[in-house]
């Protein structure tokens, strides 16, 4: 539920800086591949609450393994990281704006998408904590093929801008 709900609060911070990067001139791109990235991830998160539900064991609390509860954790400081770097620009959407210069602060120092990395390691490591292989395993191999899109249609976009 409180990962439900923290996906619910960053779409509400991304249609917001969505709303205000495209007044600016900002074109969207690559809307195309938006609705089936949704639908990986609202699948997930049902996929994982409905395993919850229909679990034999007696509590979620039986199910968790502790320490991968914890990089989970971790990787949550990671997604405020990338938040806080790409501020006003971070957006769930490409957003393409041409005159405005790339994001060279935290991680985008060192890595050139470190909010698919995040993403990756959320998809596989929230349903490993939970003891749902099956999961992990068939969505990091979606959001494997959502994401291969996704970065082929933000680097075109980004290049003109490098």
């Amino acid at each position: 539920m409180a990962i439900a709900l923290q996906r619910l609060g960053e779409l509400v911070h991304s249609n917001r800086n969505t709303k205000k990067l495209l007044a600016e001139g900002g074109t969207e791109v690559g809307q195309s591949h938006y609705p089936v990235m949704i639908a990986i991830h609202v699948g997930w998160l049902l996929t994982i609450a409905a395993f919850v539900v229909m679990s034999e064991t007696h509590s979620v609390d039986e199910l968790i393994i502790w320490p991968l509860l914890g990089v989970y954790g971790v990787v949550q400081l990671g997604r405020l990281w990338v938040l806080y770097s790409l501020g006003r620009y971070w957006s769930t959407k490409i957003i393409d704006l041409p005159d405005v210069p790339l994001i060279r602060k935290g991680p985008y120092r060192w890595i050139k998408h470190p909010n698919y990395l995040i993403v990756v390691l959320e998809i596989a490591l929230l349903p490993m904590a939970l003891q749902m292989w099956g999961i992990a395993l068939v969505f990091s191999i979606l959001n494997a093929g959502i994401l291969a899109w996704r970065i082929q249609v933000e680097n075109v976009a980004l290049m003109k801008r490098e």
